[in-house]
Parts: C-alpha cells; sequence; structure tokens
C-alpha cells in the first residue's frame, strides 16, 4: 500500500498525471460553470462561479471542457454512461441547450413526464401526474383550483423558494410568446382559451386567448428560470430530454459582479444582462439613465459578493435572496 501511494504521488505531480486527475474530475465528479444570464435572479446571479455534481442523474457521457467534443460514443442512446436517477420537480439542473448542445443552461425544472402546464400572465399553473391525492395532500385548498376538469397547481414553488419572481425588465414574456406564435415562430406552448380561469385575455387571429398549454413527455423535464419574465427556456424550445441533462449546481465557490453600466442599463444585445431593477435599487432616487448613476454603478462593479461566496445552492435558493 505504501509503495502504491509512493507511486500515485509521484504520478499526481507530473504535468501528466495533474492533467488526467483533473480531466477525471470534470468528465465524472464535479465541473466549474459561471452563471452568463440573469434567468435564475435572483436564486443565481450573473457572475455566480459554482461547481456542479455531475453524479447526481447519472454519469453523463464525457465532453472535453470548453470545446464539448464528446470523448466517446453514446453508446445506450440516453447521453449516460451510467444511467441514474432522473431530476425531480423544484431541482435546479444544469443541462444542454436543446438547440445547441455546446452551451449549458441553469434553470429549475418545474414538471416532469406526464405532467400538463397553464401559463399565463403571472401564473403557472401544473397539473401534476400522480393526480388529485396527491395534489390535495402536497399542497393547501387555496393554491388549487379546479379548471377542464381537472385539479391545477398555482404558482406551486413560489412559496418555497423566495428567488421566483414575475418582474419583467421589458414585456411580459406571456405576451411575447404570444406575439412568437402570431408571427408563426416556433414555440412549445399552444395558446388557449379557458373558461373559468380569471387572467386577462388576448387575442390571435380573431380568437381569445388567456393561456398556453403544454404537456410533458415521458423521460423529459420542463425547466423554466426563476426571473420567469426574464428567461429563455422551455415555454420557447420545449421540454428537456434525459440525454442532455448534465448535473445539478452545488457550491458557489465566488460571486463577481462585473456588468458594465451599460450592460445593466440595455442589455448585452440580446437583452441578456439587463437589470434596471438593481440599478434603481443602487441608485435610489437618481435616475438611472444619468451620468450621475453611471458613476455610482463603476464604483460598485468588480465587487465580490460576499454572502453568497462558499453558499451551497440548496440553502441559498430557500433563502431571501441576496444581491
Amino acid at each position: 500500500m505504501k509503495k502504491f501511494l509512493q507511486a500515485f504521488g509521484r504520478f499526481a505531480s507530473s504535468w501528466t498525471g495533474t492533467i488526467i486527475i483533473v480531466l477525471f474530475l470534470i468528465f465524472f465528479v464535479a465541473q466549474s460553470f459561471v452563471i452568463p444570464s440573469g434567468s435564475m435572479k435572483r436564486t443565481q446571479l450573473i457572475g455566480d462561479f459554482l461547481f456542479a455534481k455531475k453524479f447526481s442523474y447519472g454519469i453523463p457521457t464525457p465532453h472535453l471542457p470548453w470545446l464539448e467534443i464528446p470523448i466517446l460514443p453514446d453508446f445506450f442512446g440516453n447521453g449516460h454512461l451510467i444511467e441514474g436517477p432522473r431530476p425531480l420537480r423544484e431541482d435546479i439542473v444544469i443541462f444542454r441547450y436543446p438547440k445547441n448542445n455546446k452551451i449549458h443552461y441553469v434553470k429549475r425544472c418545474v414538471a416532469v413526464g406526464g405532467d400538463e402546464i397553464l401559463y399565463t400572465h403571472n401564473k403557472l399553473f401544473i397539473h401534476f401526474h400522480e393526480g388529485e391525492a396527491y395534489m390535495k395532500a402536497n399542497y393547501p385548498a387555496d393554491k388549487i383550483i379546479t379548471v377542464r376538469d381537472k385539479l391545477w397547481v398555482e404558482n406551486p414553488f413560489m412559496d418555497k423558494y423566495p428567488g421566483i419572481q414575475y418582474a419583467p425588465e421589458g414585456g411580459s414574456i406571456f405576451e411575447g410568446l404570444l406575439q412568437y406564435y402570431a408571427y408563426n415562430e416556433d414555440i412549445d406552448m399552444i395558446p388557449v382559451y379557458v373558461y373559468g380561469l380569471d387572467t386577462p385575455m388576448f387575442e390571435i387571429g380573431g380568437k381569445g386567448v388567456n393561456a398556453l398549454y403544454a404537456k410533458v413527455d415521458e423521460d423529459h423535464f420542463y425547466m423554466i428560470g426563476d426571473n420567469r419574465d426574464n428567461s429563455n427556456d422551455s415555454r420557447f424550445w420545449g421540454a428537456v430530454p434525459y440525454r442532455l441533462i448534465v448535473g445539478k449546481p452545488w457550491l458557489n465557490y465566488m460571486s463577481l459582479e462585473h456588468r458594465s453600466y451599460d450592460t445593466m442599463l440595455n442589455g448585452n444585445g440580446n437583452g441578456s444582462g439587463k437589470d434596471n431593477t438593481g440599478l434603481k435599487r443602487l441608485c435610489g432616487d437618481i435616475d438611472i439613465d444619468t451620468q450621475a448613476c453611471e458613476e455610482i454603478w463603476d464604483k460598485q462593479r468588480f465587487t465580490v459578493r460576499w454572502g453568497r461566496v462558499g453558499r451551497r445552492i440548496e440553502s441559498i435558493q430557500k433563502e431571501q435572496p441576496i444581491e
């Protein structure tokens, strides 16, 4: 045993050994990610550096870091070397973007295979496939409604996770999705009119619409950002298949505010990074679109959010957000 440990120590201290050990850890144990957008604000902030557990949902087929090239075939057709448990509702999950598998996204799983979803302005209703007894046993009566002869739970996770919010930086995503559909853009959800649903009505092609509907396919997972009015997620491009599931965020090892004033005010071209609410909180009574506010922001740019460093995601998501 002593000889083995000595040999391993020599191997680990070599360049070759170090690279192999680091790649092994990245492939099978943990990997570092950085939050690039505000879709999970206030639970995860832009500039949060986190470690993700790669083994939470099985062992995904390893890819070369940064290049994102698979180094092994997908032997079983499910994106994993070793199949594991599936994401559960409420889990924050790291997965590969269905439209570009080289990009990683971080969202919350809100529904699993067999669940049905109704999304309206500021409200998310879910009919859990386990049935009425499950919903009545797990959610208070004041959060359960009956429409289409089924029970639905209204915003089922908001009370548990304070970071979930409806706070549009621009227009409502619900209205944006309706516009996408009206212009024949491909979205995952179907516009419907649901009688008995107390939500605003809109019009598409001369027909009244007050909700968007989707049913989740088996072994798929509906991922929505906690910042629900500012998130590119399953509402646009559909549920995520198990083969694209990578892991689960575990620990923030650093949190750095690095956005420029212009990004905070206007976004970075596609709206990502825009945070007028953050500017208003910082600048107070000063108009955010002024030189004075820009100077205030620049003084605190590149600051470390110490209250988030070294914190487990599991605990952060249940607390009042630290911004």
